[in-house]
């Protein structure tokens, strides 16, 4: 699975896994703001790596956890999904709309493999310092460069550099952030 290749979604190792996060989020979006101490150990849990200062504001909702490598001073607004059968890693600094999306998982085009059941999953990397805007979706192997700010309701299918602004569906750069010149 984390190497790219089809995987079963139902292997019962996986399954367990998936348990496992369900209720660590569970115990996150059950929580109070005023229980700092018990959200930072249950996100300590949860995630593969945490840097300091990661805010999560419920619900929030993933498949592994452990697939997820959070920078420092990361925050996420209220309703986001993260499924991860693939790494995502996301820098420091980066902060996260409202219903922001990040999916690493993926089926294959062929209606007999779908059948099967069989998945496939490609990493994600936002970078440091990144802006996403509430409602956009990231999908499987996208990479976000620094300091980049992807507009509200987006769909991003495709790598975006370093220091821009990009938005629409397909997601696209718009500006160039420093000096903000006009791309289109």
């Amino acid at each position: 699975m984390l190497t790219g290749e089809m995987y079963d979604a139902m292997d019962p190792q996986l399954v367990t896994e998936r348990r496992r996060a369900r209720e660590l989020c569970n115990a996150l979006n059950d929580s109070h703001d005023a229980e700092r101490e018990l959200r930072e150990r249950i996100l300590m849990e949860l995630f593969g790596t945490v840097g300091d200062a990661i805010w999560i504001e419920p619900p929030f909702y993933c498949d592994y956890g452990t697939n997820i490598t959070l920078g420092s001073n990361v925050y996420f607004n209220f309703n986001c999904v993260i499924l991860d059968p693939a790494s995502v890693t996301i820098g420091d600094n980066a902060m996260f709309g409202p219903a922001v999306q990040i999916y690493t998982a993926t089926h294959p085009i062929g209606a007999s493999e779908r059948r099967e059941g069989l998945e496939l999953a490609q990493p994600i990397e936002i970078g440091p310092d990144v802006w996403v805007g509430g409602g956009a979706i990231i999908l499987p192997g996208v990479h976000i460069g620094a300091r980049s700010v992807i507009g509200a309701g987006s769909i991003v299918t495709r790598d975006i550099p370093e220091d821009v602004f990009a938005a629409g569906n397909p997601c696209r750069v718009i500006r160039h952030i420093d000096g903000m010149r006009d791309l289109s």
